[in-house]
């Protein structure tokens, strides 16, 4: 009778989670935040007449100085493999390559991943009155003759009522795809200690390849994206400071986000 009741009461295990609270903490802040910018990003489109009239406006701006070359761009790479390649590599970098490159560098850096997770929130932080404030329509819909390749190419539609639902076709200054790579290739080659490493700091390069060859942004939108983040990086330095002059409670200093390269 005892052995059955022993059995029968015996403790229940508890069940285990798969990720660590800290872990937990850090996914949920992320994924809260990203609604958060994705909602303020949505309720900012701006008028397709501004947009356009925008658009026309970096066009002549670009052409003033001789940086006008969306349409050879595209012209040049139309058809061979390349196209194939960067179409695919846009649709994979913001949701694919950066919560990969996150989750990486936190279990290889705690200090760079928190500087690179900051740089990104304040970077949203930053974009969002810009796009209120300044709509453009990205060159597949500013009727300069470029194509749009994702919908074309790829079956995936970038203006089916479906898919614009959840992001702003307006918005396409500053370029977060250009800004966003070039600090995960520099936080990836400060965590890395391979030889090889430099190669992390082609994916900047390459991303702006793919956005004004598949017809997303300008030029200059890429270089404002890269403002956009490196107002980004300098808000999180700013925080990553604050941070230490304040009591440590725990043994993680987030620090300069390459400072470890």
């Amino acid at each position: 009778m005892c052995m059955l009741a022993a059995s029968t009461f015996r403790p229940t295990t508890s069940v285990r989670l798969p990720f660590s609270p800290r872990a937990r903490a850090q996914i949920g802040l992320f994924l809260l935040a990203y609604a958060v910018y994705t909602v303020a990003r949505f309720f900012t489109i701006g008028d397709l007449s501004d947009a356009m009239g925008n658009a026309h406006w970096i066009v002549d701006a670009e052409n003033t100085f001789h940086l006008g070359f969306e349409a050879s761009v595209q012209h040049a790479l139309d058809g061979t493999w390349v196209i194939w390649v960067l179409n695919r590599l846009y649709l994979l970098a913001q949701l694919g390559v950066i919560p990969a490159a996150l989750i990486f560098l936190y279990h290889r850096s705690f200090a760079i991943y928190a500087t690179l997770r900051n740089t990104i929130l304040a970077t949203w932080l930053l974009s969002v009155p810009v796009y209120g404030l300044f709509p453009v329509a990205p060159p597949r819909l500013a009727d300069i003759g470029l194509v749009d390749t994702i919908t074309s190419q790829t079956g995936v539609s970038m203006t089916s009522n479906f898919s614009t639902s959840f992001f702003n076709e307006l918005a396409a200054v500053p370029s977060l795809h250009v800004g966003f790579a070039v600090i995960v290739g520099f936080a990836l080659f400060a965590a890395v200690r391979n030889p090889l490493r430099w190669v992390f700091l082609l994916w900047g390069p390459i991303v702006t390849l793919a956005v004004v060859a598949t017809g997303n942004h300008f030029v200059f939108d890429a270089i404002a994206g890269l403002a956009a983040s490196a107002g980004g990086y300098g808000l999180a330095l700013i925080a990553a400071r604050m941070r230490i002059r304040r009591p440590a409670r725990t043994g993680n200093s987030l620090g300069p986000a390459f400072a470890e390269a």
